[in-house]
């Protein structure tokens, strides 16, 4: 066994791989800080994630040697950025207008999409078993969507099409493989999503839309708190793609459904949100599910016939 597969590994790929999960929907509840108590429209906290996120990186990738006009895809970085970018305004508006556990539940149809795509344009074998499971998933996220939908209308949606963009997202990764560092990747990618949220605010305030005003903070607190929002972005996924390289994809992808336990904890204490029993149900539904899927991808790597 090698090192970089041995058990030690895998035990500190997992570890960090869960605290990044706990940490990461810690972005999400400044974006609806900045929105509820700070007055930030959505698309211009969705600006300063990225425009911090290139701060913070990119003196890291010249401490390096590193350098982005280096970069052997850089158009193809860019691109992930601006899908990013994208993915990520979407859940912003969401959050600012819905329950932060709620959000996650209905995002979280993406692992499922992740499968279906994979399935119709990889040439993934999806057996009947998988599909049952996508189908049972989605039922839960409907459960999370229904009441959230006679509350919210087509806001309840939102999380669904963040979710579409960040299996676009995750498709890229793909294609680009290990072409460029991640730590290149990700400073392009900063640069790809704050060229692209800098377009839509323009369009959007110029249209006179409110999730688009553009604003600078109202307080040193909201300045502190963007700065830390665009440094939690940066590096806590250079640590998930650390954990990835440390152990393999069916160990650690359950460790996403901890964001769920996370964003439900932070929601009920800075927010006072909590999910209704039958929020419960359709959460408990959808991870249910997912961890089938992830069981099986795993069982089926394991036993190719």
């Amino acid at each position: 066994m090698s090192p970089i597969s041995s058990p030690q590994n895998h035990a500190a790929g997992m570890g960090l791989m869960a605290f990044c999960m706990v940490v990461l929907p810690m972005m999400d509840a400044i974006a609806k800080y900045m929105s509820t108590f700070e007055g930030m429209s959505p698309g211009q906290v969705t600006f300063y994630r990225f425009f911090f996120q290139l701060v913070c990186t990119l003196p890291l990738l010249f401490l390096v040697g590193g350098s982005i006009f280096r970069a052997k895809r850089p158009w193809m970085n860019l691109l992930r950025g601006a899908l990013h970018a994208a993915a990520s305004l979407m859940f912003f508006i969401a959050v600012k207008y819905m329950p932060l556990a709620d959000v996650f539940a209905i995002y979280f149809v993406e692992p499922f999409m992740l499968t279906m795509m994979s399935a119709l344009f990889l040439g993934d074998k999806v057996g009947w078993r998988r599909w049952l499971a996508i189908a049972v998933g989605f039922g839960g996220a409907m459960i999370v969507i229904q009441p959230s939908w006679a509350i919210f209308g087509w806001t309840a949606l939102l999380p669904v099409a963040c979710a579409f963009l960040f299996t676009l997202y995750l498709f890229l990764n793909r294609a680009l493989g290990d072409a460029d560092s991640p730590l290149t990747m990700q400073t392009i990618a900063g640069v790809g999503g704050t060229l692209f949220m800098g377009a839509a605010l323009l369009i959007g305030n110029g249209l006179g839309e409110a999730d688009f005003e553009i604003s600078l903070p109202a307080s040193s607190l909201g300045l502190i708190l963007l700065i830390l929002l665009g440094s939690l972005s940066g590096y806590i996924h250079l640590l998930v793609v650390r954990a990835f390289r440390m152990a393999p994809l069916s160990l650690l992808a359950p460790f996403q459904y901890f964001e769920i336990i996370s964003a439900t904890i932070l929601g009920y204490a800075l927010f006072g949100d909590f999910p209704t029993p039958s929020k419960w149900l359709g959460i408990l539904i959808i991870v249910a599910s997912g961890l089938f899927i992830i069981w099986r991808e795993r069982v089926r790597a394991e036993h190719p016939a």
